[in-house]
């Protein structure tokens, strides 16, 4: 089973570079628009915020999190209603609180036990897994806070977690489309930001996905065209698979 701990270091990081680029801000720049419509920055960090407490409550206290499912059930648009009432506070307060509780989250995900699966709102998933999920959101929020700022982050091997991710629910998109998984395995072969290539499934697959691995989790978190992306699909299942893939749960946002 993989150690969390790696993992939990890269979200730490990945953390540190987003706050890095909204600590600075006045506070009228934090209403500023993101490219997810009606999302400014401050419900950007707010649903960061919101998504940190919930897995934190997951690792801490199941039946309160079992609480938390019921109440997402009762209520379709939790994801966009929580964004914006934590969007409201005030951004000092909205900052500090993100940081208060991402450290909790990172120190807690660091003490789950070997073997255990964590409830979310899909199938229950490791501490590494969790882990993952949130690099993944982290990512993927923070680019979208970058390009409301006009600003360019560098990109790092922490890529590796969101591309693995990202071939792993390859599946999981047909599923959310209902469409039947191909049984055909493909060959994804990526170019690491270090010029390492990152690579999954056998070699001489039919299907195959190759290109930049930066494009590819744009790709898979639904973040850019993929018109403007260097990613190559060969075989028309690995064709079809890059115009519905997707790392995150639930149903892709407005324009992505």
């Amino acid at each position: 089973m993989a150690d969390a701990g790696p993992i939990v270091d890269d979200l730490a990081a990945e953390s540190a570079e987003l706050d890095s680029l909204v600590a600075p801000l006045p506070p009228e720049l934090w209403a500023s628009p993101t490219p997810a419509p009606g999302w400014s920055i401050a419900h950007q960090i707010g649903h960061l915020l919101w998504t940190d407490r919930v897995a934190l409550i997951s690792i801490t206290d199941e039946a309160r999190f079992a609480n938390v499912l019921a109440d997402a059930e009762s209520e379709p648009d939790f994801v966009d209603s929580a964004a914006a009432e934590l969007a409201a506070c005030p951004p000092d307060a909205l900052l500090a609180d993100w940081r208060a509780t991402r450290g909790r989250l990172h120190d807690a995900l660091r003490t789950v036990a070997d073997g255990r699966k964590l409830l979310w709102f899909g199938p229950p998933m490791s501490a590494a897994s969790m882990a993952t999920a949130r690099l993944m959101e982290t990512w993927a929020h923070g680019l979208d806070v970058a390009d409301a700022l006009g600003v360019s982050r560098p990109a790092t091997n922490r890529l590796k977690s969101i591309a693995h991710l990202g071939v792993r629910t390859r599946d999981f998109a047909y599923t959310v489309h209902d469409e039947a998984p191909p049984t055909s395995t493909f060959h994804v072969e990526l170019r690491a930001p270090d010029g390492q290539t990152w690579s999954w499934g056998p070699v001489d697959a039919a299907q195959r996905v190759t290109g930049s691995a930066e494009d590819f989790c744009a790709l898979v978190t639904q973040r850019r065209p993929r018109s403007e992306l260097d990613v190559v699909a060969e075989g028309v299942d690995a064709e079809h698979w890059l115009t519905i893939a997707q790392a995150f749960a639930g149903p892709p946002g407005e324009g992505r």
